[in-house]
């Protein structure tokens, strides 16, 4: 029989088999995917970040006012400068911070009365360069970017005021014309937090014309006569006589460590024109791209909407790290304000990414990943914490401990060449500490959660059940590392057994997670639908399902399979009601929900965003098909309002990325992804060890009739990690109805700590 079903499949895929892949994946990127947004919808909350894979820099059109998160709108109709930025949302805003502004005529500094009107028809945006029509002015403005620097070009009307403005914000700023080296440097400290007292991003810009006039702005007065500014406001405006089509070029780097250091991040530029730079991004975004080889091209839609989130998925955490003269890592740290050797990454909240970011950097990315994990060893080193929220340095944002995950699943996936005893004692010492100024670093309530099993209502620490909920499985991941790492029962122990602590916070009455007070009762009144209160921009709901490692335990604590599966139907069947009475109003997350017409389910935000998958623990899984491909379809595009909510520094863009393979990793930790639904009839996974993982379906079609894995008939509902990485090929036949016959035994059930050993429905 088994011999029959291959050969069948094999003629399925005759045809498939000579399928030619997308080759220039980066043409189908749109940098434009989410910036339709503002502060009371997120449409994706991004801007048009022009740069490298996880470069140090990135550069974007700045259209919002200095300061303002939201610096670039799709709506808006003027731009003000093109803007270094190293912002990962528009919660946390920015720092590091300057910009560049061609004009023409009497030199304006004030950034409203020198912007200029543009259009999006004349704006050429990719991820390695960025082009525009300034029409108020009749400039042309271009940039390509490389990790630490990048070179503008202003094409000019004929003229004898060219300007170009530079602007190092306010909030503490520096700039020095050079005028015999046709040179401006300066630094700029604006930021959000999370930095150090001695913190400067320093700048050195040259031009390739002679810089014949000069005006210096301090505090918004235009000075001449001046070549140097350092005050709250500082900034330059230098002027070029050009003829029309006169090309203007500067070449800008930056740096955190120091001036010296900018000058060397400038040879990054050395020897390259615009078009060999454009070209040699263009090659490094087709090479990362490229790792996941989509070769179904019968919609244009679906692979713009695939590679602009598999870009968005390579951008964070961004690198914090220089080279030094000899080639060598270096950083300025942003934990105690020195200069080390080694890598440092940032501008990540591990409550978002921790989900299906960093398990997709470690599947298709793993030497990059490796040097995240250096990175989070010289962050503990640096600060006596890992990270939870960094940007640049700890910031007081979200909840958890999930820094854990970070690196339990790296190290389980098999990555190796730092220091993983330094972690280990890391991921132990959070476990029982709360940063002594951020207290969304460490964990805040570990006392109680130690003591209780769960972080209490009634002592003043907000969103204790999405703590508690989270705490539990971090204790997971830490037992499971410990476990990979040698260490003792004695010393695994009392992590094995908080693991299970989630069960402390679930409600038989209610069938849901709720606040429970320091007595052991349970809160009162409750209200499901709350928002916020004792969870995270949710309600309860949504964080029920929050049992990454044991599914089979929720579903015993629910009274069995047939009611984990009405409560799961529950979410999608009740209407978009809510409660936002803990906020005092409709924040963008609730509204985002109202809006997408699927009930109580919130996908516009992280809790829930792995809840569709369950039906795969309940034998239900052709549901988990129907709604993975029902969310692809209906949430996500390639346009400028493609998201249905916060995109989150790649985490809601890897949730697509993986949904298209057809599974998700449900549990980082467990070596283990489950089943969705394929989203295209060809993929090929290019692995950094060398090998393929080809990934074909028969249809479009939306449910799973039968699976094979490399030629054998496949019925489990989840892949290990060893086996994509072993590659090979997955062949599904998909069906227009739901086969309810495969994937329904307990055995093919995912991971769960209370997974039963005996096969029973």
């Amino acid at each position: 029989m088994k011999r029959i079903i291959a050969a069948i499949f094999a003629a399925l895929f005759t045809f498939a088999s000579h399928a030619v892949g997308v080759k220039n994946a980066v043409d189908y990127v749109s940098v434009l995917v989410g910036t339709q947004s503002e502060f009371k919808l997120s449409t994706g909350n991004t801007y048009p970040a022009i740069a490298m894979p996880w470069g140090m820099n990135f550069w974007t059109p700045q259209t919002g006012k200095m300061g303002d998160g939201w610096q670039y709108s799709y709506t808006a109709y003027q731009i003000r400068g093109l803007k270094q930025t190293h912002q990962p949302s528009p919660w946390i805003n920015d720092y590091g911070q300057f910009s560049l502004m061609p004009t023409v005529g009497n030199p304006i500094f004030d950034e409203e009365k020198r912007a200029s009107w543009f259009s999006h028809k004349s704006e050429e945006a990719t991820p390695y360069a960025y082009k525009v029509y300034l029409a108020d002015y009749d400039v042309t403005a271009e940039l390509s970017p490389t990790e630490r620097a990048a070179l503008m070009e202003f094409t000019f009307p004929a003229t004898d005021q060219a300007n170009v403005v530079i602007d190092a914000f306010d909030k503490g700023s520096k700039v020095r014309v050079i005028p015999s080296e046709n040179k401006i440097v300066g630094y700029s400290t604006r930021n959000s937090g999370g930095v150090p007292d001695n913190f400067k991003n320093y700048f050195v810009m040259v031009f390739d014309h002679p810089i014949s006039q000069y005006l210096i702005a301090k505090d918004g007065e235009l000075l001449s006569g001046e070549t140097e500014a350092s005050c709250n406001h500082a900034g330059a405006i230098v002027t070029f006589s050009t003829k029309r089509g006169e090309k203007v070029g500067v070449r800008v780097a930056s740096s955190f460590i120091s001036e010296k250091q900018a000058e060397r991040n400038l040879r990054e530029l050395d020897g390259k024109n615009m078009a060999q730079l454009k070209a040699q991004g263009r090659q490094q975004w087709n090479d990362m791209l490229g790792r996941i080889e989509v070769g179904d091209e019968s919609s244009t839609d679906h692979l713009r909407t695939f590679y602009s989130c598999l870009y968005r998925s390579l951008l964070f955490p961004r690198s914090f790290y220089e080279l030094d003269g000899d080639g060598k890592p270096v950083h300025y740290s942003p934990y105690n304000g020195k200069v080390l050797p080694g890598y440092m990454f940032t501008d990540t909240g591990f409550w978002d990414t921790f989900r299906s970011l960093f398990p997709l950097l470690n599947l298709m990315y793993p030497s990059q990943s490796t040097k995240m994990q250096a990175g989070l060893v010289n962050a503990y080193k640096e600060s006596g914490f890992l990270p939870e929220w960094a940007s640049p340095g700890h910031r007081g944002c979200m909840v958890g401990n999930n820094s854990a995950s970070v690196v339990a699943d790296a190290y389980l996936k098999g990555l190796r060449g730092y220091d993983v005893e330094t972690l280990w004692e890391a991921v132990v010492h959070g476990t029982q500490a709360v940063h002594p100024t951020v207290s969304s670093t460490g964990r805040l309530g570990w006392e109680y959660y130690n003591k209780l099993g769960y972080v209490p209502y009634d002592v003043k620490i907000n969103e204790n059940v999405a703590r508690t909920l989270e705490y539990a499985y971090d204790d997971w991941c830490i037992y499971q590392l410990g476990k990979a790492l040698g260490k003792s029962e004695r010393e695994l122990k009392v992590y094995r057994q908080r693991a299970m602590n989630y069960r402390n916070v679930f409600d038989r009455e209610s069938r849901l997670m709720r606040g429970r007070l320091q007595n052991g009762k349970f809160q009162s009144p409750f209200n499901p639908l709350k928002w916020g209160d004792a969870f995270t921009e949710g309600n309860s709901w949504h964080y029920t399902w929050s049992v990454f490692h044991d599914p089979q335990g929720l579903i015993n604590l629910m009274g069995g399979k047939q009611i984990f599966n009405e409560m799961m139907d529950s979410v999608f069947n009740l209407p978009p009601v809510f409660d936002d009475s803990y906020y005092g109003q409709v924040i963008h997350e609730i509204r985002e929900m109202q809006i997408m017409n699927m009930g109580n389910y919130a996908h516009g935000n992280q809790p829930i965003q792995h809840m569709i998958y369950l039906y795969n623990y309940s034998g239900q899984p052709w549901k988990a098909q129907k709604w993975v491909r029902t969310t692809m379809d209906k949430l996500y595009t390639a346009a400028p309002d493609g998201y249905c909510g916060d995109e989150d520094n790649g985490q809601t863009s890897a949730w697509y990325v993986f949904s298209a393979m057809g599974f998700y990793p449900v549990c980082p930790g467990s070596n283990e992804y489950v089943l969705g639904t394929p989203y295209f009839t060809d993929m090929t996974l290019h692995l950094e060890n060398g090998k393929t993982m080809r990934i074909q379906a028969d249809s479009h079609e939306p449910y799973i009739n039968s699976m094979l894995l490399n030629g054998q008939n496949y019925t489990h509902n989840y892949l290990r990690h060893a086996d994509l990485m072993n590659g090979g090929n997955i062949r599904f036949t998909m069906s227009a109805t739901p086969n309810k016959q495969r994937g329904t035994q307990q055995v093919d059930a995912p991971y769960s700590v209370s997974k039963p050993n005996k096969n029973e429905k």
